[in-house]
């Protein structure tokens, strides 16, 4: 336990200038808010504020989808991970090319030719039931609800011990803040104020990484670090039940960058935002190579907490209470002398939270308009101004959603892997939704119905049964507190210390929710018991309750996967591939498709008939083809009457221009 001495020692290293720096930070941020609402005033529109009207420059996109996804769960926990764990979880870089790769060839260009608002209208489309598209859209709101709680939360909580900011007054303090920004200046606000934001967490760690390296030295922070067993690369263990290995860290590493990028919301609006695809598709290398650069960034500042605390260790000596305070604790205990670097630290770690905050709160609002409200009578009639400001109200609840949730967030235990392993429960089957529309066309909807509530039903039962067995914890690497000042004159208490410390982590636990998810997350790779724990080695007595948590959320993607083509296979042909537009499932050319919203979605395939009929009749000299919108609809009841069964001559689907849709 921290004394109050310590605690208060911490807490006199925030001086005014830090204090005004973090203040300065927030100022920025609504500024751009209403820099950006002022600059639009008088030409808002509903594609303004959720699209930014397509026509964004590519830098401040770039650093916008990198910021909205790099967390301040990723700033606190990524170091955290490699601190207590070693670097095994590094290789999941090498994932994140592979799922970029899919990305810059799969979904983006698919997402983007169809000129979506609402990346869940594609179920709609593909699978012609609405009822899928709501069913991806809850998916994606009770993930994004969960994700804003814990960016609010955790944040708060570590950086409550170092500064006076109190837990409650942060959360307020900061979902006020975004929550004003999103709702005054729409997603071009969101995107300016990431860029602002993610230099910050660069810039903020960097600095607090080169000074502790000039203090310890480079080559003296690796050295040490792969004294103390952190350095580890290539464990290519092939058993499911080691919890990191080269195999498991690289699958995880791609079904994050799906989940983060490829199928995901507030990434797909920040794609839209641009002009073209091939812009669009940049974006993604850029993202790469930014995650390469933050995460590896993240990585390295926890081989350089280690070196710092290596004889030390702030966790077991109870000068910290959670493991995610050792980078704000070496903040303040190495670098609080330097004034003005704590306070570029913490703007650092909340402009993690107010980037994730704000590109998932428009995101929120997007979803629910486009797929719950804009069809209703009392909306549709509405004009592009009087909806802009309803979405704007929507903003505002969702931001105000948010500070509730991150206010309860701290009964839930340990925040991170609760709140990741319910979103991998949730997420990985609807991905699988969207990948088997993507990749097999013959796939039904009641085969997408049935593979998804399978793998649901399988991820939830796996969650729960892991919460009411008990997990147990990981074994961290071993912590030394020999030299501690209060250990120097009793060296028999520092080796009693670091023997129970190092020992706490192996017992079974009785905090169930502690336990829950001591093997899964799967929103990213930050949290504080990712490890490869020897106890998890081999696969003698365990069950799927042990398997590594880096397979969980791709198990329900291949479930969706498998059963959805089983299910199809049952229930129709799968040969009849010439009943789904190639723009649809991925498999078409480079030619432009049309643009698909709310109103033609339940017509696109009516008019795939149609065209065929036409091009028959024109065949046959029956009559002319006319693409006229007129003569469109006067063809398709010709369709009903001359073809009822459906049974019209096909023609290559990729041939349907942009015109002629």
């Amino acid at each position: 336990m921290a004394s109050g001495a310590d605690e208060s020692h911490a807490a006199e290293h925030f001086t005014a200038v830090d204090y005004a720096v973090f203040s300065l930070m927030l100022a920025v941020s609504v500024g751009i808010g209403v820099w950006t609402a002022y600059r639009s005033r008088g030409k808002e529109s509903t594609q303004e504020y959720m699209l930014g009207s397509g026509a964004m420059t590519p830098f401040p996109v770039a650093l916008s989808l990198l910021g909205g996804i790099i967390s301040a769960i990723s700033v606190l926990g990524n170091p955290t991970e490699v601190y207590l764990y070693g670097s095994q979880l590094g290789v999941s870089l090498l994932g994140v090319v592979l799922g970029s790769i899919v990305t810059h060839q799969l979904t983006l260009p698919l997402f983007y030719n169809l000129r979506l608002v609402s990346i869940s209208q594609y179920l709609e489309l593909r699978f012609k039931s609405r009822a899928v598209r709501l069913l991806g859209t809850m998916c994606q709101l009770i993930v994004m609800f969960i994700y804003m709680g814990g960016c609010l939360y955790a944040p708060s909580l570590a950086l409550s011990t170092v500064t006076s900011l109190s837990v409650l007054g942060s959360i307020v303090l900061i979902g006020l803040v975004c929550t004003f920004y999103i709702s005054v200046g729409g997603v071009k606000a969101v995107v300016y104020t990431d860029v602002m934001q993610t230099l910050l967490m660069f810039g903020g760690v960097l600095v607090v990484v080169i000074i502790c390296c000039q203090e310890i030295g480079l080559v003296n922070v690796w050295t040490i670090a792969d004294q103390g067993s952190r350095i580890e690369f290539f464990n290519m263990n092939t058993s499911p039940f080691v919890r990191h290995t080269f195999w498991s860290t690289t699958v995880l590493g791609f079904y994050f960058t799906m989940e983060v990028i490829g199928i995901n919301q507030p990434s797909y609006q920040r794609f839209a935002s641009i002009g073209n695809l091939a812009m669009a598709q940049r974006l993604v290398i850029s993202f790469a190579v930014g995650m390469w650069l933050l995460w590896g960034l993240f990585y390295f500042s926890g081989l350089v907490a280690y070196a710092a605390f290596r004889d030390c260790d702030p966790l077991a000596s109870g000068r910290i209470q959670k493991p995610d305070q050792v980078i704000p604790y070496l903040v303040m205990q190495k670098l609080g002398h330097l004034t003005g670097v704590p306070g570029v630290f913490v703007a650092a770690v909340y402009g993690g939270v107010l980037s994730t905050l704000s590109s998932y709160g428009n995101s929120m609002a997007c979803l629910l308009w486009e797929d719950f409200l804009k069809d209703i009578p009392y909306f549709s009639k509405m004009s592009d101004a009087s909806a802009t400001r309803v979405l704007k109200l929507i903003s505002v609840v969702m931001g105000l959603s948010g500070i509730c949730v991150g206010m309860l967030a701290g009964n839930l235990g340990n925040i991170f892997h609760v709140f990741n392993s319910i979103s991998g429960a949730v997420k990985g089957p609807i991905l699988g939704v969207f990948l088997a529309g993507m990749c097999t066309p013959w796939v039904n909807t009641k085969g997408a119905v049935l593979g998804f509530l399978v793998a649901f039903c399988y991820n939830i039962w796996v969650v729960v049964g892991k919460f009411l067995r008990g997990g147990g914890h990981p074994t961290h690497l071993p912590l030394s507190v020999a030299s501690c000042p209060e250990n120097l004159l009793h060296p028999v208490n520092a080796s009693i210390v670091a023997f129970i410390s190092n020992i706490t982590t192996a017992t079974p636990s009785t905090n169930l929710t502690t336990d829950l998810i001591a093997d899964f997350t799967t929103m990213a790779p930050d949290t504080n018991r990712l490890t490869n724990s020897s106890g998890l080695e081999g696969g003698a007595g365990r069950t799927m309750y042990d398997v590594s948590y880096c397979y969980f959320g791709i198990t329900g993607i291949i479930m969706t996967l498998i059963i959805s083509n089983l299910i199809s296979l049952c229930t129709g042909e799968l040969s009849c591939r010439c009943n789904v537009h190639s723009a649809l499932v991925g498999l078409g050319g480079d030619e432009p498709t049309p643009t698909v919203s709310t109103s033609n979605i339940v017509m696109a395939h009516q008019q795939l008939a149609l065209v065929a009929l036409t091009n028959w009749m024109a065949v046959h000299r029956l009559a002319p083809v006319v693409a006229d919108g007129g003569t469109v609809y006067q063809w398709w009841r010709l369709v009903d009457q001359a073809v009822p069964g459906g049974s019209t001559p096909t023609v290559r689907a990729g041939s349907i221009g942009r015109n002629k849709w």
